[in-house]
């Protein structure tokens, strides 16, 4: 017998939830309908592994039998994927006229157009340790920025999340951003377009918005934000979604650390960002914009100075 009114609050519970499903038009005694946050633990730790098996693989893996752990792997994986793709197509078609075969087929073939991709995630990966490797003068090696590196950490997951947002899985992308974003502070939205050789030194406390544009070999400091200067609203005065709002950054920019860039502007190629700067307009390609410059001509745009 507890010493504690359980049945009570058992019974109060279950109406706050009733009441909610209700309000949320869900049906009542279904099967779930969202995923797993375990299982997509599961799968990104599989993926990681079967990604870079010698060195984030198991300890006990050895190179003779580095394609058997990934090809079982990956297919255990891809099997949990699917499951939980299945999970997510259930939540978004849940007022749909919609078979459990039609959405078991349509989560496969999410699920196999994301385990194409493996390959080019893995080759896009590497250009991002080596970003790292190259622009760091601490780091010893690769295989140390691989292992130790936060924006690396973030980037993985990040290469991993992008693919799944694109094919319309957008929970399960932001589960596994989400993911990265508790083990790093670095917090990239899976919408957000990355070119190749992208390095986050340090990392903490970047922030990279959804419609954030970044091109190839961009080196970003810690504390830097990509952001939303404003938030267009409907009829109903709700936001509205998916429209761009967030920096294009072209290729070769240095951003340093603290610094804000909000709104759809340019930030052209090759330029670089002081740190602790605010900027909320275009900056022409190979401009300097730092706090004294936009101090001296105060009132011009940042992309001018």
């Amino acid at each position: 017998m507890s010493a504690f009114p359980i049945d009570e609050i058992v019974s109060s519970l279950r109406q706050v939830r009733n009441d909610w499903r209700h309000a949320q038009q869900r049906v009542a005694g279904g099967e779930r309908q969202l995923p797993s946050r375990a299982a997509v633990d599961e799968v990104v730790e599989s993926l990681i592994g079967a990604l870079f098996p010698m060195r984030l693989g198991p300890a006990h893996l050895r190179e003779e039998g580095e394609d058997f752990y990934v090809a079982h792997t990956i297919d255990q994986a891809l099997r949990q994927l699917q499951e939980q793709a299945v999970q997510e197509l259930r939540h978004v078609r849940r007022l749909d006229a919609v078979t459990p075969a039609e959405l078991r087929a349509d989560a496969g073939q999410r699920t196999r157009e994301f385990a194409l991709q493996l390959p080019a995630i893995r080759a896009l990966l590497d250009t991002d340790v080596m970003a790292a490797y190259q622009g760091d003068p601490a780091a010893q090696s690769v295989d140390e920025v691989l292992l130790c590196y936060p924006g690396v950490t973030a980037m993985i997951h990040h290469r991993i999340a992008h693919p799944l947002y694109r094919l319309g899985l957008s929970l399960l992308a932001r589960m596994v951003a989400e993911r990265a974003h508790a083990q790093t502070g670095i917090d990239i939205h899976p919408g957000a377009t990355i070119g190749a050789g992208f390095f986050m030194d340090h990392g903490t406390g970047i922030v990279i918005g959804e419609t954030a544009v970044i091109g190839q070999h961009v080196r970003l400091y810690q504390q830097v934000t990509l952001g939303a200067k404003r938030f267009p609203t409907d009829e109903n005065g709700h936001p509205q979604k998916g429209l761009p709002r967030h920096p294009v950054v072209e290729d070769d920019v240095v951003i340093y650390a603290g610094a804000t860039i909000l709104g759809r502007v340019t930030i052209g190629k090759g330029a670089t960002i002081g740190g602790n700067v605010w900027v909320t307009d275009d900056v022409l390609p190979g401009a300097s914009v730092t706090q004294a410059s936009l101090q001296k001509n105060r009132g011009s745009r940042p992309g001018d100075c």
